[in-house]
């Protein structure tokens, strides 16, 4: 690797060319240092033979030898000249000062100077040594240092000599202090008492889940870094900083020079940097008389190591003076550069003094175990057990702030309120709760008014008010990306998100502007309301986004994503409030529902207001509109017995506003979701009921093949009628007809299992809706193909017509569902192969998109549990199909499914069978007989229309339990 060639060297090069001066000169130059260092090593030598103590003897040796590899592998020696003449100075002061000493002298100010002349030596030393790491030593002479680190060093090393630059007497006893007098002349300004030590804080004795944050900056200030601890008020800056300082690694470091300056209390648009100065030389214990304070304490600091912890410096950083906003900076970065001082400051704001390496560290909220502790620390009147549960919701309302917690369980503690009590306080004042004595620390106001009264958020006006107020409105916080688009009206918007971030008042988080629950409750309470012009214009953008959103994925798609509970908000807060804009809010609460169900499936806080909506002439429609969209939402949620419910009332008002149509749309889709369940009796009720009322003809004949359809379908389940008269209305509908020609083959199938004539009209069909385009119709005939392949036990055949299904899903965007529904069928269509691994795997597989979220139906997951359940019964794994078919029962149990419920209950009857549990097995047996009466369907037919669903035919059970010949000993 190339030495580093700095300017001047490349200068003296040029020099040295252009002149043309003769090599003997630069022999000669080598020459005279290298004399100069013999004279430095030997003085030094000889120094070390005559001390008596063990700490400047090894000092001593660290100079010789960095002198000795100067002289021996530096080419450019020459520049080391001040240095070792520096270092022979040293070396006989050293000697003067220490030639009577003991172990002992090392305990006052001559032990911090020989700390400090140790710690300057052995960066020396290491800068010379890293050269041989990166491989420059591989040749003697050819390492060159660089001109500015020489530079720098002696500039080091004129410091320490300033600690040891006095005429040595015999008075060991002499202080540093009196020692600097005498560097300065005794300049008469620098009045500090000997021994007059301020103690810093003691460490917090409540302070929970801080251990790990406090170790961690613990070693950045072990290892000289300045850390600047940023949050907003109570989040508990001060108590970690406090915590820090009595550390017992920074004790051992800093020993008596930790100091903690504190600028709580002092006004921020009159501190100047004399009030500046003379804080922090109180808190070192120093009188600063006379002119420039900075240079005294810089000189003061420059005596040893120390930590010094600025405390509440938005103060300062906040100063209004221009001047103070320029000199304090200034003293802070001089501070910062004395070698061995670090500095470690606490701010709500971001202001820093610009030129110090500051490591920016925000201070969060607790965890909930950590805000546990803190609150039943203080609150005694019941345990931690018995109200934790309660407590819980409180805390997460909080945020986990602690100030916020310290005050509320102190209010508690101390009116000897019940659980109970506390939560109906909170959820009747809320901030104001919080506001249970005086001072920040009793006070969420009082700590609140500190940070919208520092200058910053002054100079903001009233639009800085406005935008916090947004900010607290919308439950997300502000879109940082939106923020021009939702507040038009304002158009330094962006400058003023950067001055409330910059003072802790929110914070970013995933691209949003937030702020602490707290901090949103104080503004909602105590602050105006949000400004109307900015509801409105926040309200125009979100409905417009919501009426452009559509069933492909784009841009407004991907605001509703990002903004969805902000957007539910908006509504929300319309429907409440619903004299202006009724129409419109109605429009886009049915618009936003559809696109949370096309893009984000939730649950919604809006089914309360939507029921609430008062029912007119003019708002009939609307509201049902609102109602079925929700239904919709339901459904897609799997809340089968909401969607039914909602369908139906949005019947009701579809009907009494004369809306026939519709009416038969919202009758038909409840329909469909009894049948989904498997409750084909009473969907079967529900449409033959409506085929004589005074709606079924006003309906189109569409609408009306749609019915005939679904109705067919569960008589199909229920076998109540011939083969031959399923279907046959809704045939020859331009819309329904491809579908109902393929359920009726597919029916004839299941009803007289002629698989030849079956496959071949449904492939015939299959290829009518792939040129008509109908990917229904297509998907259906692949499905009853694969179905009849299986049947015959073509399982290859089956095996692709499912893989065709499965790329069909892919291709189709967010339908990961679909890929997995049919891999689970694949899954099972393997399993008969005896490949039970793969079968496990095609599963898990098709499975990962849903690891993160939530399945969007809970039939995914009933036919994914289920289907597991028949692969580990087929592969002889019984406990493990137990497990499945259990957690399909219970998934049942919650969704109403009455078919996959009658599925696994008889397949764990199959498992006590085989298992010798006769008696268990029979009650299975039976309990499945009575959910097929439930159903509707004969027991003997309960897989004849779902082959996949079918357990292995060794599994003779429930045969035998239908035909009365289930052995009825039980060998258990």
């Amino acid at each position: 690797m190339a030495s580093r060639t700095t300017k001047a060297e490349l200068k003296r090069s040029k020099k040295s060319k252009d002149s043309k001066q003769p090599s003997g000169t630069n022999q000669s130059q080598d020459d005279g240092v290298i004399q100069v260092l013999d004279g430095a090593i030997a003085v030094i030598n000889t120094t070390k033979a005559v001390v008596p103590i063990l700490l400047v003897q090894g000092i001593l040796e660290t100079i010789a030898n960095i002198l000795t590899v100067v002289k021996s592998a530096i080419k450019n020696k020459s520049d080391f000249r001040a240095i070792a003449n520096k270092c022979k100075t040293i070396a006989e002061r050293l000697q003067s000062l220490t030639k009577d000493a003991t172990e002992d002298d090392l305990q006052g100010h001559l032990g911090e100077a020989l700390s400090r002349l140790n710690k300057s030596i052995n960066h020396i030393n290491s800068g010379i040594a890293s050269k041989k790491k990166t491989g420059f030593w591989k040749r003697l002479f050819t390492v060159t240092i660089d001109r500015n680190e020489i530079a720098a060093w002696e500039g080091d090393l004129d410091f320490v000599l300033l600690l040891f630059n006095f005429e040595v007497t015999t008075d060991m006893a002499m202080s540093v202090k009196k020692e600097l007098k005498l560097i300065t002349g005794n300049v008469p300004s620098m009045n500090a008492p000997k021994n007059h030590h301020i103690e810093p804080p003691s460490r917090p004795a409540m302070l929970y889940g801080r251990d790990g944050l406090v170790a961690e900056l613990t070693k950045l200030i072990i290892n000289d870094k300045h850390l600047a601890l940023i949050g907003p008020g109570g989040i508990g800056k001060s108590s970690v900083a406090k915590a820090i300082i009595n550390e017992p690694l920074i004790k051992d470091k800093f020993a008596h020079r930790r100091f903690f300056v504190t600028y709580d209390g002092l006004d921020p648009s009159t501190i100047t940097v004399e009030t500046f100065m003379m804080r922090f030389a109180g808190a070192l214990g120093m009188k600063i008389a006379g002119a420039d304070p900075v240079r005294q304490i810089s000189t003061f600091l420059r005596t040893a190591s120390a930590l010094i912890v600025l405390d509440n410096a938005e103060t300062f950083e906040e100063a209004g003076a221009l001047s103070a906003l320029k000199d304090i900076p200034q003293a802070i970065d001089e501070m910062a550069n004395i070698p061995g001082i670090v500095l470690v400051l606490t701010s709500r704001s971001r202001r820093n003094a610009p030129n110090v390496p500051w490591i920016n560290k925000d201070i969060l909220p607790l965890d909930l175990s950590s805000a546990q502790a803190l609150f039943f620390q203080i609150y005694q009147h019941t345990s931690r057990s018995e109200a934790k549960e309660d407590i819980n919701g409180l805390l997460k309302e909080l945020d986990f702030h602690p100030l916020s917690i310290n005050i509320l369980a102190n209010a508690a503690q101390q009116n000897h309120w019940s659980p109970a009590t506390l939560l109906k306080r909170w959820n009747d004042q809320h901030s104001k709760v919080l506001d249970s004595g005086k001072g920040k620390l009793q006070s969420l106001s009082d700590t609140m008014q500190l940070s919208l009264s520092s200058p910053s958020v002054q100079n903001l006006g009233k639009d800085g008010l406005r935008v916090l107020a947004i900010i607290a409105f919308l439950p997300q916080g502000l879109n940082e990306d939106l923020a021009s688009n939702l507040l038009p009206s304002l158009p330094e918007v962006d400058t003023i998100c950067d001055v409330l971030c910059m003072q802790s008042l929110v914070y970013r988080q995933d691209k949003f502007l937030k702020m602490l629950a707290p901090i949103r409750h104080y503004v909602q309470d105590s602050r105006q309301a949000p400004d109307f012009r900015c509801l409105q214009d926040i309200r125009a953008f979100y409905y417009h986004t919501v009426t452009s959103c559509s069933t492909e994925h784009n841009h407004h798609a991907d605001i509703i994503i990002s903004d969805h509970l902000n957007i539910e908000n908006v509504v929300a807060v319309n429907l409440t409030n619903i004299p202006h804009h009724a129409e419109e809010t109605y429009v886009a609460c049915r618009q936003f529902l559809q696109c949370l169900r096309l893009h984000l499936p939730r649950p919604t806080t809006l089914a309360i207001l939507i029921s609430n909506i008062a029912e007119n002439s003019s708002t009939w429609t609307l509201k049902a509109e609102c109602l079925s969209n929700l239904a919709w939402l339901y459904n897609t949620t799997s809340q089968v017995a909401k969607a039914s419910q909602a369908f139906q009332d949005a019947k009701a008002l579809y009907l009494t506003a004369g809306n026939h149509e519709m009416t038969g749309n919202c009758l038909i889709n409840r329909a469909d979701l009894l049948g989904c369940q498997g409750r084909f009796i009473q969907s079967q009720n529900l449409l033959e009921d409506f085929q004589r009322t005074d709606s079924w003809v006003s309906l189109s004949e569409t609408t009306k093949a749609w019915a005939w359809n679904f109705l067919d379908r569960a008589r199909m389940y229920t076998f109540t009628t011939s083969a031959n008269e399923l279907f046959v209305k809704s045939a020859e509908d331009r819309v329904w007809g491809l579908r109902s020609k393929i359920s009726f083959h597919l029916a004839k199938f299941y009803y007289e299992g002629d698989a030849v004539q079956a496959r071949d009209h449904l492939e015939d069909l299959s290829l009518q809706c792939t040129s008509t385009g109908d990917l229904v119709g297509s998907t259906e005939a692949l499905e009853a193909l694969a179905a009849i392949a299986f049947c015959q036990g073509r399982l290859s055949n089956a095996m692709d017509n499912l893989q065709t299904l499965i790329d069909m899903s892919m291709r189709q965007d967010q339908d990961s569902e679909g890929v997995l529904w049919y891999t689970v069928r694949k899954a099972i269509v393997t399993s008969k192969h005896g490949k039970y691994d793969l079968a496990r795997n095609l599963i898990q597989k098709a499975s990962e998109p849903f690891q993160f979220f939530a399945l969007r139906s809970a039939r995914i997951f009933l036919h994914q549990s289920y289907g597991l359940a028949c692969i580990e019964l087929t592969a002889g794994e019984c406990d493990r199909a137990k497990a499945y078919f259990t957690d399909t029962i219970e998934a049942c149990d919650m969704q109403g499914d009455l078919v996959f419920k009658a599925w696994s209950i008889r397949g764990l009857g199959e498992i006590a069978f085989v298992r010798r549990k006769r008696a268990l097995a029979s009650q299975c047996f039976e309990e499945t007989r009575s959910l097929c009466t439930e159903m509707g369907v004969p027991p003997q037919h309960l897989y004849s229309c779902f082959p996949f669903n079918t357990l292995p035919d060794k599994f003779k059970g429930w045969s035998l339990f239908l035909e009365s010949t289930l052995p009825s000993t039980n060998n258990t």
